[in-house]
């Protein structure tokens, strides 16, 4: 798989949009900003303090 270029997001989104988006749809209909607190809350990650190897 080759990396992405400067457009190809550009470029995605725009054929999303034209082929009808299904998730654009939903978000003029649904706030997802209401999710967010619950989302971060349930997917909240550490900051690795406590990982990795411990010293000697």
């Amino acid at each position: 798989m080759k990396q992405a270029g400067f457009f190809d997001v550009g470029e995605r989104l725009a054929r999303l949009n034209r082929l009808g988006d299904l998730l654009e749809a939903f978000s003029l209909i649904v706030d997802f900003e209401v999710f967010r607190p619950d989302l971060e809350q349930a997917l909240a990650y550490s900051t690795g303090s406590k990982g990795g190897r411990p010293v000697f």
